[in-house]
């Protein structure tokens, strides 16, 4: 846990830096040096393609996804499967369904699971966190105290491996899609929290926010119009990296069986999971999907990645 929480608080850090010494913004200087980070643009292509498929992929997958139209083809009882050929391109799955058109409609109901879950997180948590980062800045002593219980509670979660917490939040609310959701979306509540409140600390000691309480600024003007814009550059790198876990975490509860009830809605952890019992006889059905999680999943960590070290001040060059 200890490792999880430096890295948070560390990324934390890098907003007590708003300006280099060239005048530029953080921002601005981070930006540059994004554009010629093979990385970030290696990253932010998959990232593309792959928003650019879940968008477009039911109007052009060729067949339905749930259509059994090459029933007599596929006996798996027999081991007769079907594999790639030209009508269709990843051949056909247990149920004589076309897995390229399955593959293609399965990107957008993975992509609407993490984009929903990491919102998710990213909302509650930065509500706790800036609930904790306000009281610890600005409220004296009191503050400090419940800044202290919230992020015990925090700590607590945080101590729990995420895998294992989404699973326990996924058994209690019962299978569904929605279900994935709220148990991903918990995993990345503490991580955003602590993060957010961190970089709101950082903030606090800083001259506009000792001129503005000198100058009788409220409080609370001070807290939302001032330390949290500016304490949101880490949360939104995190929020990319978390991209990656929250696809990664919801393929795996779909794969448990915690997911859509509806086995003939394509998403990427459910045929991974269906895939399962035929793997001594199609491996291919089973790599198609892992293979699209696993490529996904890279190209939001690369580009994560190369958010936090173009942040990072240490790591420039």
């Amino acid at each position: 846990m200890s490792t999880k929480t430096d890295k948070i608080d560390r990324l934390a850090e890098l907003t007590a830096q708003t300006e280099t010494a060239t005048g530029h913004s953080l921002w601005y200087e981070a930006f540059r040096r994004l554009r010629s980070s093979k990385m970030a643009i290696i990253g932010a292509g998959i990232i593309a393609l792959f928003v650019l498929i879940a968008v477009i992929g039911p109007w052009i997958a060729p067949y339905s996804p749930t259509a059994q139209l090459w029933r007599g083809e596929v006996v798996p009882a027999r081991s007769v499967f079907v594999g790639p050929r030209a009508e269709n391109w990843f051949g056909l799955d247990h149920l004589a369904r076309d897995e390229f058109s399955r593959m293609l409609v399965g990107a957008r109901q993975t992509l609407l699971v993490g984009v929903v879950a990491t919102l998710l997180g990213f909302t509650i948590g930065c509500l706790i966190g800036i609930a904790s980062g306000a009281a610890s800045t600005l409220g004296g002593r009191a503050g400090r105290r419940i800044d202290s219980v919230i992020m015990r509670f925090i700590d607590m979660l945080l101590a729990l491996p995420s895998l294992l917490l989404a699973v326990s939040v996924a058994a209690v609310l019962g299978q569904s899609l929605t279900t994935v959701m709220i148990a991903v979306g918990v995993v990345q509540i503490p991580i955003f929290a602590r993060l957010l409140r961190g970089s709101m600390l950082a903030q606090g000691g800083s001259d506009y926010v000792l001129a503005s309480r000198a100058l009788g600024v409220r409080k609370r003007r001070i807290v939302l119009g001032h330390i949290v814009p500016n304490s949101l550059s880490p949360v939104i790198v995190q929020a990319t990296l978390s991209l990656a876990t929250a696809i990664i975490e919801a393929a795996a509860l779909s794969y448990l069986g915690l997911g859509n009830p509806d086995a003939a809605v394509p998403e990427w952890g459910v045929m991974l999971a269906q895939a399962q019992g035929f793997f001594d006889s199609a491996p291919m059905l089973a790599v198609y999907p892992s293979v699209g999680i696993i490529i996904t999943a890279l190209g939001f960590t690369l580009l994560g990645e190369a958010m936090r070290e173009a942040l990072d001040p240490k790591l420039r060059s």
